[in-house]
């Protein structure tokens, strides 16, 4: 299957997408399609002969519980909305706790790597072919950036790919991006990874940007394509001709014309970069590598072990519970603020009112919250509680803004019975009304 040059779809760019000249597909985050009708961008897009390609990013296939099947069922029916001819996720999980470790339900609102050991890929198996199973095209996984590192770690990235590969047959959506974050953050080589997994598995390519901070790499999406990023592409086509490849953008849109010039570059360099004489070579060292791997058979109570894990490291960050030992602190400290900074960013998309009403003093509020307060429900739970917090606590010294949070809230709170939130929040508009 041949999908060709492709670039995200996302609503802010639809109408730039729509007029970018030789793209032959697109990529849609799947959550925020909806299951039952397309946005008309897409429609048109379709109308044309473009291919559009469900993302998924709260699978958690990566995580100790099965796939839920509510989600796999929603996968499922936005694959065939769009007619695609495959649907891609992530390898890594978003979040832990619950029945399995009898602990509150913890979100990361974020995708977090999984530990390369034998425990995490028997589970990750398991995972995947509930979801293969579920869904009526093929599904290919993505390597993901990752700020930390788990110890102890058994297999390399490219021998947990392989592995995957070997025991499910899915496919793989390799992120050149996101072997070039963990290169400069985990010290990992990009082509030793390359040289590993099986390229011939490869379904497509992202390429994206991001930027470097006190030595950190961090995967944005909202910057150019970096000349190292290009570099690992072109290592990567120097041993196969990926059948797509797509450029990434979620933030910091530029005008069509720039998304286009990137797109240009894409296509030079992998021009450029055609297989080389040595590529035999790499794949024929790779073979012999996944060859060498021990022959293993899972063993009882991975998942348990695996929950327990991840609970602890995911508590670490959102809830402020020591950290797991072996891990890097002050790595701990740049994820945690890194998922706060990336809820306070969500929460003013899907609620643009509160920035608006908060003016300055939205994201400090909202830091302040989101470090003694985890995520347990989604973003728009997340507004709600963020907004509660606020109204309980004392409210807002600008009465004008303490009346529309209080409204705000109202609007939204829907009818169920009068919690102890609820009369406060009564309460205090009843104050401001005498007023």
């Amino acid at each position: 299957m041949r999908l060709g040059i492709g670039i995200g779809w996302r609503p802010e760019i639809a109408t730039e997408v729509e007029a970018l000249t030789g793209i032959d597909w697109v990529e849609a985050v799947a959550e925020n399609l909806c299951a039952d009708h397309l946005p008309d961008s897409l429609v048109r897009l379709r109308e044309r002969g473009v291919t559009v390609v469900p993302h998924g990013v709260s699978l958690g296939l990566g995580g100790a519980d099965r796939p839920a099947p509510e989600r796999l069922a929603g996968l499922a029916a936005r694959a065939e909305l769009l007619g695609t001819p495959l649907v891609t996720e992530h390898i890594a999980f978003v979040r832990a706790g619950g029945p399995l470790t009898a602990s509150p339900r913890l979100e990361a609102g974020h995708l977090l790597p999984v530990p390369r050991t034998w425990d995490a890929l028997d589970v990750l198996c398991e995972n995947v072919r509930i979801a293969q199973d579920a869904l009526p095209v093929p599904l290919a996984l993505e390597n993901i950036a990752a700020l930390i590192s788990w110890p102890d770690e058994e297999l390399t990235e490219g021998q947990f790919l392989a592995e995957l590969v070997e025991r499910t047959g899915v496919r793989l959506l390799i992120d050149v991006a996101n072997l070039h974050t963990n290169h400069v953050n985990r010290g990992e080589d990009p082509a030793k990874a390359l040289d590993e997994l099986p390229v011939e598995a490869i379904a497509y390519v992202h390429v994206a940007g991001g930027v470097e901070k006190d030595g950190v790499w961090h995967d944005t999406h909202a910057h150019p394509v970096t000349a190292p990023v290009l570099d690992v592409l072109a290592e990567l086509r120097s041993r196969v001709d990926p059948p797509g490849v797509l450029l990434e953008r979620d933030d910091a849109f530029p005008p069509g014309a720039e998304l286009a010039a990137e797109l240009e570059t894409i296509r030079g360099t992998l021009r450029s970069a055609a297989p080389v004489a040595g590529a035999r070579t790499h794949a024929l060292q790779g073979a012999l590598a996944r060859a060498a791997l021990p022959v293993r058979t899972p063993r009882p109570g991975a998942r348990d072990r695996t929950a327990i894990a991840q609970t602890s490291l995911l508590s670490a960050l959102v809830a402020g519970t020591p950290a797991p030992e072996g891990f890097d602190h002050r790595r701990l400290r740049v994820q945690s603020r890194a998922l706060a900074a990336k809820r306070a960013d969500v929460v003013a998309k899907v609620a643009p009112e509160l920035p608006e009403i908060l003016g300055d003093g939205y994201r400090a509020a909202f830091l302040s919250y989101a470090m003694s307060r985890p995520m347990s429900g989604g973003y728009r739970r997340d507004a709600m509680e963020f907004v509660e917090r606020i109204l309980v606590s004392g409210g807002l010294p600008d009465p004008v803004a303490q009346r529309r949070l209080t409204h705000w809230w109202e609007d939204r709170s829907g009818p169920r019975p009068p919690g102890r939130t609820s009369r406060l929040v009564r309460a205090a508009r009843a104050v401001l009304v005498a007023k």
